[in-house]
């Protein structure tokens, strides 16, 4: 089977797995066979619709899976979509475990993919919730109260990286977790770069 565009830099992602490899194969043909340009994102084959993200393929231990950046706005007639955690806004995941699994959904998936562009060529957008409506770590607010410029500094980042400073400070369950990744983090924030930076 040969599929619409391949992207060489994108080769070695496929080349490279071993427990999932037919499987993700699969996934690629599906994908091109739907005529999206085939690029490599965050270290995964992403494919997009002039320019503008579409669907990722990504492998985990369990399972390896589409996700759909829009995946929010799609309608889901066949209750495929999973929202990965309760944090995940937007994007949702179509999660596999065998060849078989893709075949039987081969269809589905297509016209998924169709809409997903779709929605892209609409201009739709996903409402994310606000900075404002995130829960601040206890931690993360006396560090606030007690250093202004770290404040000033932290709502000086984009909104995205405030986001995701504040769900990785909420995440531990111990106060001396939480703690300690706000100190770690502080010089990043006061260098205004993000978590991922």
């Amino acid at each position: 089977m040969t599929a619409y565009s391949e992207n060489s830099k994108v080769d070695f992602y496929f080349e490279k797995a071993e427990k999932w490899k037919a499987e993700l194969e699969q996934l690629r043909y599906i994908v091109l066979d739907c005529h999206l340009s085939e690029e490599l994102k965050w270290g995964c084959p992403c494919y997009t619709f002039d320019g503008a993200n579409i669907v990722l393929i990504h492998a985990f231990k369990e399972y390896f899976a589409f996700l759909f950046f829009k995946g929010a706005l799609m309608k889901d007639p066949d209750k495929i979509l999973i929202q990965q955690s309760k944090n995940v806004q937007a994007a949702r995941q179509v999660r596999f475990t065998s060849v078989q699994d893709i075949l039987a959904k081969k269809e589905i998936l297509k016209k998924y993919i169709f809409e997903a562009a779709e929605i892209e060529k609409s201009g739709k957008k996903v409402d994310l919730k606000k900075v404002s409506e995130f829960e601040i770590a206890e931690e993360l607010q006396n560090k606030f109260d007690s250093n202004p410029d770290f404040k000033k500094a932290f709502y000086t980042l984009t909104p995205g990286r405030q986001r995701g400073y504040l769900l990785h400070f909420s995440q531990p369950k111990q106060s001396k977790t939480r703690e300690a990744r706000v100190e770690k983090n502080m010089p990043r924030i006061l260098e205004g770069k993000g978590l991922n930076d």
